[in-house]
């Protein structure tokens, strides 16, 4: 066909194959005279070529499919309601899962929810029943395939999804959020320095805390939380009191309306949600009382998400899938008329240079963006006018709102982060009012047929199929939230995608198609442990979701073992470990001092004493009263621990915060000698509590061992340090238990409480050692160094510091602390040194 140059050619739709095959007559004549000759005129194929099509009839097959067809066009057709039975299970959970509603999960019969990659995830992992949800436990196996796991976060990128994170959100004044939070959050916003405070409360990073129950200080830890702030500007500041007038409320008299009204989501976990939700509605409501101010506090359950990606290629994985809208206010319409190549050109760089260097963002950085539909491919022509927004830097938007906003004070963004603000759209900040759901994707198959054809210069006669299977309420951009990781100091790399539930899909599959690896439970809470970092609630022994966890553990546990016969039924072990032991410990040490004392001084020269051996005297009938009232509590900042060393100290402790360790009061300690002996009889200063505290110390083997979850922590002697050079050299076996004393070191009284059970033997009791604390995380292979985690008392991680000081030089000292631990199977104890994390950072409130 021809073409005038005005119009394309365009190439038929159908072709007649009766006069293609008559003009090409003499072309297959001629190959089938070729073939014939090389063949000899046999066609027949050769019998060991032969396929079983003859006696081979596959009627299981045939009846399956038959019965698969049947299924569809009954799925199809319109059934009666009244009778669901009809239609197959099967049939009913896949249409009902293929759906994409705005909001809310899929549920199943017992009400418990699925996640919108639930079918993705089914098929290649191993599914668990957890907190409400079935969420990915691992992938498929035997729970090995930590080594691969974490050389994919080392050198790719793992993504997570995290749906089972819920957010609730706060509206009010500033000044009242600003108090709620400090009735509720250890540390309250409050009490950071002015820059972070700032920097967090103007919506340019978020923050993290302990959610506690309204109260006191020392009130009960609920969860970890994540809360962040809606950036302040002209155009969200009034929405509340818009609301408030549109409802018919009012706006309380006695609120000054120079007092801007904010937004606040505070991020919690599913297996704490519901005690976290009623705290902060609690902390609310007495705000309310108090003030009379308004606030409003709701769950945005069901309407937004949270992915984690993680790894070192995360960054380069985002600039790949996400592409931002953008457009200058001064001209919004402009570039979209212009249609030239540079125009074209000036666009792309900026869009790269949005997501360009991941060092400009600040660790806890926030980052708003409207962005495409990332299955779609690239079109410059595809962008909706009523979706553009500008790109500005936070100097600029800062700026911006000082000028509207003379009360608010600048903060300083060190970090050099971006922060976008939308003109006209829906964003995240108002996810409970409805956000567009994306296209179906087979509308956007029908577009990519339609271009191919177009590409062919073929005319396509379902053109016009798009626009009616086109949603009115769907859309091809979507806003979105990144959060920021850590730093690249930090062991811990990754990003955090918060986008509206119904997109999850969406991101899902081009994030996995791009390289990224999907990741369980399991494999998540082994790239904690290897960042050093506490995963929750297994790592969090003071909140009431490490209990009902730990309770469902025994459960399985328990049931798993009651299958097996008796005699090759493996030995009971206290789950979760038995934390009241060690109030037992402090105890028996408070009623054994004067003895030990006494027989130190007789036999030994020794300026300090042990804590193995002020127990040794012992009996077993002094320690059967064991009720003693025990509560977990953990030390998570600095400021708890300066003020805990304080009271039982004087400020005279062998523990440091890392205040002093940054000072580098810590290495003047560790090489004074006249530190040592600091504390007069300060072994003597263990008091019986009710309430012991804890402090999370990262493990490290000295020479050989694994450790194990549940593992025990030990208090060690001198001689047992001091003679591992000479078992070393003489080949000698470790510190061990007899086994019949390590099956019955911890003795159940009755169910759930524990105690333990000092051996009469003289032998046996000299092996015996007394616990500090437990192990809640512990090894992972395939990590570059071998950690646990766990949780050791306070007072006597000082006096073991100071036991060691004391009897070593100063050349021999270290900055660990030396412990034995031993797994709850095990009669072998392993020496081990153990790194106390507030020694190390500021706090111990960045979780994963």
């Amino acid at each position: 066909m021809g073409s005038d140059g005005s119009k394309r050619s365009v190439a038929p739709r159908t072709l007649s194959v009766r006069k293609f095959a008559e003009s090409r007559a003499a072309e297959v004549e001629n190959l089938h005279s070729i073939v014939a000759n090389r063949l000899s005129n046999n066609f027949r194929s050769r019998r060991n070529k032969r396929r079983r099509t003859t006696a081979h009839d596959n009627q299981l097959a045939n009846r399956r499919h038959r019965k698969k067809q049947k299924d569809s066009q009954v799925a199809g057709a319109d059934h009666d309601a009244t009778a669901p039975g009809k239609v197959p299970r099967r049939v009913r959970r896949r249409n009902e899962l293929k759906q994409n509603p705005k909001s809310g999960f899929c549920t199943s019969g017992d009400g418990t929810r699925r996640l919108r990659t639930h079918v993705w995830h089914a098929k290649r992992f191993t599914m668990t029943k957890l907190w409400g949800f079935y969420l990915p436990l691992g992938l498929q196996g035997r729970g090995r395939g930590s080594r691969a796991l974490l050389k994919w976060y080392k050198q790719g990128v793992v993504i997570h999804d995290a749906s089972y994170h819920f957010a609730v959100q706060l509206e009010g004044p500033e000044d009242s959020l600003i108090s709620v939070l400090d009735r509720v959050l250890v540390p309250s916003p409050s009490s950071h320095p002015m820059d972070m405070s700032q920097s967090i409360i103007s919506g340019v990073t978020y923050g993290r805390a302990m959610l506690h129950h309204v109260g006191t200080p020392l009130s009960k830890p609920i969860a970890p939380v994540m809360y962040m702030w809606r950036h302040l500007d002209q155009h969200n500041t009034g929405k509340v009191q818009q609301d408030c007038i549109l409802n018919g409320e009012g706006v309380p008299e006695n609120i000054d309306s120079s007092v801007p009204f904010r937004q606040l989501w505070v991020w919690v976990h599913a297996s704490a949600f519901t005690e976290g939700y009623d705290a902060l509605k609690c902390a609310c409501q007495k705000e309310m009382d108090g003030l009379g101010s308004l606030i409003r506090c709701s769950a945005l359950e069901g309407h937004l998400t949270k992915l984690e990606v993680m790894g070192s290629g995360a960054f380069k994985l985002l600039q790949k899938i996400l592409h931002p809208i953008k457009h200058d206010l001064e001209r919004p319409f402009q570039l979209k008329k212009h249609s030239s190549v540079e125009a074209s050109k000036d666009e792309k760089k900026t869009e790269c240079d949005l997501l360009q260097n991941e060092d400009g963002f600040p660790s806890h950085a926030i980052l708003s963006l409207m962005v495409k539909d990332p299955r779609e491919y690239k079109d410059e022509e595809a962008v909706d006018d009523s979706e553009m927004i500008a790109l500005r830097s936070v100097d600029e938007v800062l700026s911006h709102v000082t000028e509207k906003q003379p009360s608010m004070t600048q903060p300083s963004d060190k970090g050099g982060g971006l922060l976008l603000r939308s003109r006209a759209y829906h964003g995240l900040w108002d996810a409970a009012s409805g956000i567009g759901t994306p296209i179906e994707e087979n509308v956007l198959h029908t577009e990519r047929h339609r271009k191919r054809m177009d590409f062919l210069c073929l005319d396509n006669f379902s053109s016009g199929m798009s626009n009616s299977l086109h949603n009115s309420e769907s859309s091809r951009s979507c806003p979105i939230m990144l959060l920021r990781n850590g730093s690249t100091d930090d062991r811990l790399k990754g990003w955090s995608i918060i986008l509206p539930l119904s997109w999850v899909k969406a991101f899902w599959i081009p994030l996995i198609s791009k390289g990224a690896h999907a990741i369980g439970l399991r494999e998540k809470h082994w790239i904690a442990n290897n960042a050093h970092l506490p995963y929750f609630p297994w790592d969090y022994p003071d909140c009431n979701a490490y209990t009902s966890l730990m309770a469902i553990e025994a459960a399985a546990s328990h049931s798993k073992a009651d299958r097996r016969p008796p005699a090759v039924r493996a030995l009971k072990i206290p789950i979760p470990p038995p934390w009241s032991t060690i109030c037992q410990f402090d105890k028996a040490y408070t009623a054994g001092i004067d003895t030990m004392i006494s027989c130190e001084r007789s036999t030994s020269n020794s300026s300090s004493s042990s804590l193995t051996n002020s127990s040794s005297g012992v009996t077993s009938s002094r320690l059967q009263d064991h009720t003693c009232g025990f509560r977990v509590s953990v030390v998570r900042t600095n400021k708890e621990l300066t003020s805990l060393l304080q009271d039982n100290y004087g400020g005279h402790s062998f523990l440091f915060p890392y205040k002093m360790v940054s000072d580098r009061s810590f290495l003047k300690a560790l090489k004074d000698k006249s530190t040592v002996g600091g504390l007069a009889n300060g072994i003597s200063q263990i008091m019986a509590r009710d309430n012991l505290c804890f402090l999370r110390v990262i493990l490290h083997a000295l020479k050989e061992g694994f450790f194990e979850e549940g593992a025990i922590v030990c208090a060690p002697r001198f001689t047992d340090i001091s003679s591992r050079t000479l078992r070393l050299e003489n080949n000698e076996i470790s510190l061990q238990m007899p086994q019949s004393s390590a099956a019955s070191y911890f003795k159940e009284v009755y169910p759930g409480e524990w105690e333990i059970q000092v051996p009469e033997d003289p032998i046996a009791r000299e092996s015996h050692r007394w616990p500090i604390g437990f192990v809640t995380t512990g090894f992972v292979r395939g990590s570059e160094k071998l950690t646990a985690e766990a949780f050791c008392e306070l007072n006597y991680l000082a006096h073991l510091r100071e036991e060691q000081w004391t009897e070593m030089c100063v050349e021999r000292r270290k900055k660990e602390i030396y412990v034995l631990v031993r797994n709850v199977r095990s009669s072998a104890y392993r020496l081990a040194l153990a790194t106390v994390v507030l020694e190390q950072r500021e706090d111990d409130l960045e979780f994963i």
